[in-house]
């Protein structure tokens, strides 16, 4: 049982907090938060028992958990580091959940306490955010990656296999590098997707009211994502600059091909196009 310190009981924080403390792995949790009114929240809906500074939560925890975005996270991990360095004796652990790798561990190296760091990321979410949005059972059955294992000490990549173990998640280990391409494909490029969409079919309904009224359940599914948090998918895409360009171009150069299948009126080529993209039921059911 341990003191775990949660920097951003939001959503990924706080759904953590509240399946590790259920599960046995917890026995108090601290949270950091900047915000009075989700500190408030957080607090009176049991997701932490203390809300303390930044410098407090890395003194008394055993595990802390940074959950914010990555912009910011690359700035706390050192101040974490630093306070860890005041009692090497401890064996303390700091460990993130951001959506982008190359940024944070680039944030932790050189540090004398870098080896305390174990750079992480659940694969799992809603496009909902704040202490409101934390569930129990988030991350059940879900793939978590742990980035540049070998740059961590050995112990403090097993706690934090230990940790996601009780939230039900299926370790990958991979290279940041790797990571950050990857999730462009399967994440970041859906998002983007996502909110291009949204404004597309806003600016048509500024000129037919109801078009919402029709709007079907593949619609809302499409579409789901357009509702995530600017403050999170800003730093991600900034962050994951280069790779997510990449995908856009491939994105759009699909779509032109769509345009002119459908342009030229080429119901084989369409058929060609949208049977190619059924293959994606081998990888998703």
């Amino acid at each position: 049982m341990k003191t775990i310190g949660i920097i951003g009981p939001g959503l990924i924080g706080g759904s953590m907090a509240i399946d590790l403390r259920k599960r046995g792995y917890a026995s108090k949790v601290l949270g950091v938060e900047k915000e009075s009114l989700n500190a408030s929240a957080a607090l009176q809906m049991g997701i932490i028992d203390e809300s303390v500074s930044l410098e407090e939560c890395a003194r008394r925890s055993d595990i802390v958990i940074i959950a914010v975005p990555v912009s910011a996270a690359c700035t706390i991990l050192p101040r974490v580091l630093n306070i860890f360095a005041c009692q090497p004796e401890r064996k303390q652990i700091v460990m993130d959940t951001c959506s982008t790798k190359g940024g944070i561990v680039l944030a932790a190296a050189g540090h004398p306490m870098c080896r305390r760091f174990v750079a992480s990321h659940p694969m799992a979410g809603t496009e909902y955010s704040g202490p409101w949005a934390a569930q129990p059972s988030l991350f059940d059955g879900r793939a978590c990656i742990i980035a540049n294992p070998q740059e961590s000490d050995a112990d403090a990549v097993k706690e934090v296999e230990n940790l996601y173990d009780h939230l039900n998640m299926r370790v990958i280990e991979m290279d940041a590098a790797a990571h950050d391409v990857h999730t462009a494909y399967v994440s970041h490029i859906s998002h983007v997707t996502s909110f291009a969409l949204a404004l597309t079919v806003l600016d048509k309904e500024k000129d037919e009211k109801h078009i919402f009224d029709l709007a079907s359940g593949g619609f809302a599914s499409t579409v789901r994502l357009a509702k995530s948090n600017a403050d999170m998918w800003v730093p991600i895409l900034k962050e994951n600059r280069q790779n997510v360009l990449q995908v856009i171009d491939t994105y759009i150069n699909k779509m032109q091909q769509f345009r002119d299948a459908i342009c030229d009126n080429d119901a084989d080529a369409i058929r060609a196009l949208i049977e190619e993209g059924n293959k994606i039921k081998r990888i998703i059911r």
